[in-house]
């Protein structure tokens, strides 16, 4: 946890480290904030910890790591890619045959309204 905030201060303190396309990106990020409640400082890490995930911060961090990877640590990575791209297909896919649907449906109730039901066989 310590290296995450550690990288992520050296991240804003020297934007010259990081590449063009991701400046747009980083000024969102400045916007984090957490409120520390009666001294308490565990559950605010938590707390910073749960918002820089659901902002995507401590993937492009854990992406940017220059440090050596282990193949077992690269095979997790890989399995968790290929499950995150079918659910993303999946989703997609599903969308689509709604989508579909909706078309055909409305498509159907066009011709009907018209008369036209004869020309649907």
């Amino acid at each position: 946890m310590s290296s995450i905030v550690r990288h992520v201060s050296t991240i804003f303190r020297c934007p010259s480290l990081v590449p063009n396309s991701l400046s747009c990106e980083l000024q969102q990020w400045r916007g984090i904030r957490v409120k520390v409640f009666n001294g308490n400082l565990e559950s605010a890490l938590v707390v910073m910890q749960r918002k820089m995930q659901s902002s995507g911060i401590e993937r492009l961090i854990k992406r940017e790591q220059t440090h050596h990877i282990k193949n077992s640590e690269k095979r997790v990575l890989a399995r968790k890619n290929l499950e995150r791209r079918i659910r993303s297909q999946d989703l997609a896919r599903k969308l689509k045959a709604i989508l579909i649907k909706k078309v055909r449906i409305s498509y159907l109730i066009g011709i009907n309204i018209l008369g036209l039901s004869y020309l649907v066989n």
